[in-house]
């Protein structure tokens, strides 16, 4: 006959103390969604997202790489995107453009996650993440067609 070991009912405790702070924790900072992203979990995270206005930015998409989701803004770090504020020519603002109602296509499209990429904030405190749904980047996805580019460390001009 196997004996149980004395401290399995302290482990279970513990245990259960642990999860309860967990839930106690995101009920009274309301990040649960941030914990399970920065865990690597599955594609869990969704809303209905919304082009960014002058109104509260909760879930919005702001160009084609930055959006705010649970009031968090949101850099897609493995990219870069045409700028729209303000583009410095034609071609940028309309690839811009295109790129930004891309990306909120693609949010909407369903669950995804967050994973970090190196630093957690860039200059401006947005957070640096990539966007991935079912392991692929939406980022790439972007890239791919021909909406954005890998980002590589530095801006380079969108004008020819």
């Amino acid at each position: 006959m196997k004996r149980q070991s004395s401290h399995a009912p302290l482990l279970r405790a513990n245990a259960r103390s642990a999860s309860l702070a967990l839930v106690v924790a995101v009920a009274i900072t309301g990040s649960m969604v941030a914990v399970r992203a920065e865990a690597g979990s599955p594609d869990r995270l969704s809303a209905t997202f919304t082009l960014c206005g002058e109104s509260r930015r909760v879930n919005c998409v702001v160009d084609g790489d930055t959006f705010w989701f649970e009031r968090q803004k949101i850099r897609i770090a493995d990219i870069d995107a045409p700028e729209l504020s303000p583009p410095r020519c034609a071609f940028e603002r309309d690839k811009g453009e295109a790129a930004k109602h891309r990306l909120l296509a693609l949010l909407n499209a369903g669950p995804f996650s967050l994973a970090k990429n190196g630093r957690d904030e860039d200059r401006y405190g947005r957070k640096l993440r990539d966007v991935l749904r079912d392991g692929r980047s939406i980022g790439q996805q972007l890239v791919g067609e021909g909406l954005a580019r890998t980002w590589d460390g530095s801006r380079r001009p969108w004008c020819q």
